[in-house]
């Protein structure tokens, strides 16, 4: 029996809505962000779920333990695979509104879109095959998230996620990922 798996993006911080690269800076939640994990929290609990689990960052932990609230669900596992891309020099610059060619120069020093990906797919895979049946919730970052389901659906590019949102993952495509020849 296959596990459904659902992602959550963590709810907002300061740091976001100044547009700023997080990365692995630990920054915790604002007002809205708590806001939108309850909401998140809301908008899973018309259904029954099994097993939340996050990011090893604060904001993603405060956002999973939000949402586990509305559901009755303990944090059962800090996961430090689900954590955001480093951005290395670039974390804690201000990047909306830059230029394409300027951000580009700035993520010089951040962990390669490959890497990110290979992270979250192995961190998602195991979800998959430690939770046999089960319906999980981990809540992650915006772009390992993207990155993630861009290598799972095979390159297509997913849309930037709001702070707060929730995405399916076709776990079907994801086990198909691990069985392929190539990876």
């Amino acid at each position: 029996m296959s596990a459904t798996l659902v992602l959550v993006r963590h709810g907002e911080t300061a740091w976001n809505a100044e547009g700023r690269l997080q990365g692995q800076t630990d920054i915790p939640l604002n007002d809205l962000g708590r806001a939108q994990a309850h909401a998140a929290g809301q908008s899973l609990g018309s259904e029954p779920w099994d097993v939340i689990v996050s990011s090893s960052l604060g904001r993603a932990i405060e956002t999973a333990e939000l949402i586990g609230q509305n559901l009755g669900l303990a944090l059962a596992e800090k996961i430090g695979g689900l954590q955001e891309r480093s951005y290395g020099d670039a974390e804690g610059h201000v990047v909306r509104d830059l230029p394409r060619d300027q951000i580009d120069l700035l993520l010089r020093s951040a962990e390669p879109e490959d890497a990110v990906a290979s992270r979250g797919l192995a961190v998602l895979h195991e979800l998959t095959q430690s939770h046999p049946g089960k319906r999980i919730i981990a809540v992650a970052h915006g772009t390992l998230i993207r990155l993630t389901l861009d290598a799972i659906s095979g390159g297509e590019r997913s849309p930037i996620l709001r702070n707060g949102a929730i995405v399916q993952v076709d776990v079907e495509r994801l086990r198909d990922h691990f069985r392929s020849p190539v990876h």
